[in-house]
């Protein structure tokens, strides 16, 4: 099968590698010249493991800077246009919906549309796959919403390995298609959920926001069994509870708040489509109102224990996760930067990367912020959660 991708982020080259190692082939389209001529030669820049490997020993993998290259030469289209935040906590979608308008441009240049297949992969608000399926309707075209649950730095990893297929779309055999693609990708044995596009869309973004409340939680009674006398039984406490098969033991341990750009922006999303339904969403502000109070609670409990500014903390990554260099919506480096406010020094030991990243950051700070190299023990009061 030919396949297409528009917008090609980490997520979309893992999937498409994984497929042009299934036998199909792959063109995808990005408008970053240089990224494209590089990934023509093999060579793609990125701390995701497995894409550089896939990518050398692939065959039928190639890249354009053109998206109507890959509308006319593919059979199905899959759309990873990046949709970040707005300040009202909805998605920006503008670059999914100017991909579609693509297709309008091409019919007037009598290049054949119809029966061609959309699957967007991006993350958009309730209603806007259904919208975008009335308008690519006039081409007899089918329209899927097919998001992927990945973390980054294992992206290859969790789409081989996530247990779930989410699918929303009106077209039985779209659908049939992408599950059958999918599994064909997978290493474990999946649950497959099919509905309409819409409740598809809100169960994404309802995922996420879910995990964002088990982890406040988790971290809300790690505050307390801190307060209370017993920090060494925090773990305890937590693994008993998420022992509970109500529960769960996946992300109930005690540590930094969510953060990254996809949790964090399905929550506000979340919150966004409650309001815009007229739903109360208190328990949706309370949970981004506990995760702020959370890094709070952090500095003050830290320092509690290290009054003296002539004893640096010492952090093991200031990355939202480690192994990537994602600093937006970092807890670990809004920590950080607060102490560093409160006048201590910090010891961060972290990529090579991310220290150069934040070299002008260490000059302002006159001294007070240094990287170390990864296994290095400097000294100071470790941060350790």
């Amino acid at each position: 099968m030919k396949l297409g991708l528009i917008g090609i982020d980490e997520v979309g080259l893992s999937f498409g590698l994984l497929c042009e190692k299934n036998g199909h082939t792959v063109l995808v389209s990005d408008n970053r010249e240089d990224y494209v001529y590089n990934l023509n030669q093999k060579i793609c820049i990125t701390n995701e493991p497995l894409i550089q490997s896939m990518l050398f020993d692939s065959k039928n993998f190639s890249a354009t800077t053109t998206n109507s290259e890959v509308i006319k030469n593919s059979d199905i289209i899959f759309i990873f246009a990046s949709t970040p935040s707005n300040i009202d906590g909805n998605y920006d979608t503008t670059k999914v919906f100017d991909v579609v308008s693509e297709f309008y441009s091409l019919s007037s240049q009598n290049i054949p549309l119809y029966n061609k297949k959309v699957v967007i992969c991006s993350t958009t608000n309730p209603g806007e796959v259904e919208q975008i399926q009335q308008r690519l309707n006039m081409f007899n075209i089918q329209v899927a919403y097919n998001p992927f649950f990945t973390n980054t730095g294992e992206i290859v990893k969790d789409i081989e390995n996530h247990e779930m297929i989410l699918i929303g779309g009106e077209y039985q055999e779209l659908i049939n298609e992408l599950v059958q693609l999918q599994i064909d990708l997978k290493k474990v044995i999946v649950n497959v959920y099919s509905m309409s596009s819409k409740a598809a869309e809100l169960t994404k973004i309802s995922i996420n926001s879910f995990l964002s409340a088990k982890i406040t939680y988790a971290n809300m009674l790690g505050e307390v069994i801190t307060k209370s006398g017993i920090e060494d039984e925090v773990n305890m406490v937590l693994s008993a509870i998420g022992g509970n098969s109500g529960i769960g033991k996946k992300h109930m341990k005690y540590g930094f708040g969510f953060g990254g750009p996809s949790m964090n922006g399905d929550t506000k999303a979340l919150k966004h489509f409650v309001d815009t339904v007229g739903v109360n969403s208190d328990l949706i502000s309370s949970i981004n109102e506990s995760n702020k109070n959370h890094i709070v609670f952090l500095k003050e409990h830290y320092i509690k224990k290290n009054p003296s500014k002539e004893i640096p903390f010492i952090m093991s990554q200031i990355t939202y996760k480690k192994g990537t260099d994602v600093l937006e919506e970092s807890q670990q480096f809004q920590l950080c930067v607060e102490l560093l406010n409160d006048g201590y020094s910090v010891n961060v030991i972290e990529t090579t990367e991310v220290a150069n990243k934040l070299n002008s950051m260490s000059e302002s700070y006159d001294g007070r912020l240094k990287f170390y190299q990864q296994g290095s023990n400097p000294e100071g009061i470790l941060i350790n959660l």
